[in-house]
């Protein structure tokens, strides 16, 4: 595949890390579409959302842009990234809020306990629950970069577990929905492998 000739849409959703992801992306030779509404999904080959910040308020962004259903109709692949990826989830305990409901289950927030901090921030490693194309080219244990107080249980769409205080999905696939907990946009190599094996696998 020739990335060059893709159209890669990222929603600005207004995350902070926006800007950092459209980098990441064209480091590995894609010049990314950003939009803000429904209309911009229209001929893209794959879709990206990424987010920072808090469910509820992200959620709400999405229903002003127009945004909700069309992606819980969308029919291409879709990547989630840190608060993207728990929207893709029914609900989210941060707020209370419903989500896009693409994959099944809830994100609810890491308990603090001794010695583990709430956000989690920092490096952790992976470790990887079942084969996925999303994880080729990686190792068990391969580290990669988190912010954040809530999280996804480890279920059926988990392929690859992180913890801090208790085990957590780090990498999730079900179907065309993939998603990332970590920033891949700030994981050096494990990162931008998550990144091109997103846009390179076939679904």
């Amino acid at each position: 595949m020739s990335l060059g000739n893709e159209r890669i849409v990222v929603i600005d959703a207004g995350g902070a890390n926006l800007g950092s992801v459209c980098y990441a992306l064209e480091r590995l030779g894609v010049a990314p579409v950003v939009i803000r509404e429904a209309a911009g999904l229209e001929g893209a080959s794959r879709v990206i959302l990424p987010g920072v910040g808090a469910a509820r308020e992200g959620m709400r962004r999405l229903h002003q842009q127009g945004l909700v259903e069309p992606l819980r109709r969308l029919q291409l692949p879709l990547l989630g990234i840190c608060l993207g990826m728990q929207l893709l989830y029914q609900r989210s305990d941060e707020g209370g809020v419903e989500c896009l409901g693409l994959i099944e289950g809830a994100v609810a927030a890491l308990p603090p306990a001794p010695g583990i901090r709430v956000p989690h921030m920092g490096w952790n490693g992976l470790h990887i629950e079942r084969p996925s194309a999303l994880l080729d080219g990686g190792e068990e244990g391969a580290s990669a970069y988190f912010v954040h107080s809530y999280a996804a249980p480890v279920g059926a769409a988990t392929v690859a577990s992180s913890e801090h205080g208790q085990r957590f999905s780090a990498v999730v696939q079900q179907g065309r929905y993939c998603g990332a907990q970590f920033h891949p946009e700030r994981s050096a190599g494990t990162g931008a492998r998550i990144l091109r094996n997103f846009l390179e696998m076939s679904f």
